[in-house]
């Protein structure tokens, strides 16, 4: 792959992060393009160590055989139309990271042939994300390999066969970690509460996260099976739970993805009739 220009439009944090992730596998710097309208979001990718960085779109467009979309939803039209004589040109492979924006839109706007939409989320900043990817009809099987390797820069990665399955992605994963930060300021207030100090009870409930993915992550075991090999009949797990299940825990997480789900394809909607 590492013959190959890669351009993103956009230079925020996302962008960034899939670009320190292809430059800590050595992707060479000369290889790599961005745009951004931000004086400050350039000077950022520069120190990065990204080699080609401008105000200019249509630069990107025209350098590189894979341009990655990775500019906000609201701002995606005004981006990407202009783009789109510039696309009718070099005929990139379009990567789409821009949460919302239907395939639909994507080809109207650039006129591209090639493109796959991706929803990643924010683990990826420390190279732990997980990205969902749906590849239109005209996307070959080079380039689902050049899509896993940009996206497999930041996590690991899975192809997805329906567009509305990427709501549903978005309500899981898209905005899953912000289930976990809640969940654990809860944990650290309790902690608190019961006398641990501020730091010691952060210090407990983030390692017990850590620890207790990485055991879900590493085990044959289901998380349901996991769950009751720490549950001892009469003890103090058997008796939080009973707490969380009879206050609805179960029910009142799939009401809140199930809403989230439903805002995502509203979203989705308004961004793509723009």
């Amino acid at each position: 792959m590492q013959h190959v220009d890669i351009g993103f439009i956009g230079a925020g944090n996302m962008a960034r992060s899939l670009l320190g992730g292809l430059l800590a596998q050595r992707y060479p710097m000369e290889r790599l393009w961005t745009s951004d309208p931000d004086p400050g979001q350039r000077e950022l990718a520069t120190a990065l160590g990204v080699g080609h960085v401008s105000a200019d779109n249509d630069e990107v467009v025209a350098h590189c055989a894979v341009v990655v979309v990775a500019v906000k939803p609201q701002m995606a039209r005004q981006a990407l139309a202009p783009l789109k004589e510039a696309v009718a040109t070099s005929k990139p492979l379009v990567i789409s990271i821009a949460a919302g924006i239907p395939l639909a839109a994507l080809e109207s706007w650039l006129g591209a042939q090639r493109i796959v939409r991706c929803m990643p989320n924010t683990p990826a900043l420390v190279s732990q994300g997980v990205t969902a990817m749906l590849a239109n009809a005209h996307v070959t099987d080079v380039d689902r390999v050049l899509a896993e390797s940009i996206m497999g820069a930041v996590g690991q990665w899975l192809w997805l066969e329906q567009e509305s399955q990427l709501d549903a992605v978005t309500a899981l994963s898209g905005s899953g970690p912000a289930y976990f930060f809640y969940f654990l300021e809860a944990m650290i207030e309790a902690g608190c509460e019961l006398g641990l100090s501020e730091g010691d009870a952060r210090t407990l409930a983030l390692q017990t996260a850590l620890g207790s993915s990485k055991m879900a992550l590493q085990s044959d075991l289901a998380p349901d099976a996991l769950r009751l090999q720490v549950t001892s009949p009469g003890g103090t797990t058997e008796r939080a739970l009973a707490v969380l299940r009879n206050g609805g825990f179960s029910p009142l997480v799939k009401a809140a993805i199930k809403a989230a789900e439903e805002r995502a394809r509203e979203l989705a909607r308004d961004f793509g009739s723009q």
